[in-house]
C-alpha cells in the first residue's frame, strides 16, 4: 500500500465533504494502511452516568477507518461502511480526547477490512475495539 493522501489532504477533504463533523477529528499520524486519530469530546458526546456514548465511539471508529482508507485508495467520497462490528471494553474517562489506532487488514479491489483500538486520554488499555468492512466505488470510464 503507497500513502495517496497525507494528513493535511485528508483534513481539506474532511473540511470538503464533511463540513458539520470535521473539526472534531485531528490526524495525529498517517502511514500506509495505518492512521491515528484524535477526537474532541464535548457534552454532546455524553450519555448519563458521565461517560461517552458509544454512538461517539462509534463515529470516531467509523472515521478513522474511512480516512486510513482513502490515505491509500485517494479522495473517494462514496466509500461506504457495509459492516461494522463494534465491542465495549472499559468506561472511557469523560471529558477526554478518544484516540482512535486503526489499521487497513484487507485492501481488496471492492472491498476493504479496517481494526480499530480506540483509547481514552490517560488510559493505557483500549477502551473500545472494532472492526469496519468499506465498500470502495468502482472506477468510472
Amino acid at each position: 500500500m503507497e500513502l495517496q493522501m497525507n494528513g493535511t489532504a485528508l483534513k481539506a477533504f474532511m473540511a470538503e465533504h464533511f463540513p458539520q463533523v470535521a473539526d472534531d477529528f485531528r490526524v495525529l499520524a498517517v502511514r500506509p494502511g495505518e492512521i491515528t486519530l484524535e477526537m474532541a469530546v464535548g457534552e454532546s458526546h455524553l450519555r448519563p452516568g458521565g461517560t461517552i456514548s458509544g454512538p461517539a465511539m462509534f463515529a470516531l471508529a467509523d472515521v478513522a477507518v474511512y480516512l486510513a482508507l482513502l490515505a491509500v485508495i485517494g479522495p473517494k467520497a462514496l466509500a461506504v461502511t457495509t459492516n461494522s462490528s463494534m465491542d465495549f471494553l472499559r468506561k472511557p474517562a469523560a471529558g477526554r480526547p478518544l484516540r482512535a489506532e486503526a489499521r487497513i487488514l484487507k485492501l481488496g479491489r471492492v472491498l476493504a477490512v479496517g481494526d480499530v483500538l480506540i483509547f481514552s486520554e490517560g488510559c493505557a488499555e483500549p477502551v473500545a475495539r472494532a472492526s469496519l468492512t468499506y465498500s470502495i466505488p468502482p472506477e468510472r470510464k
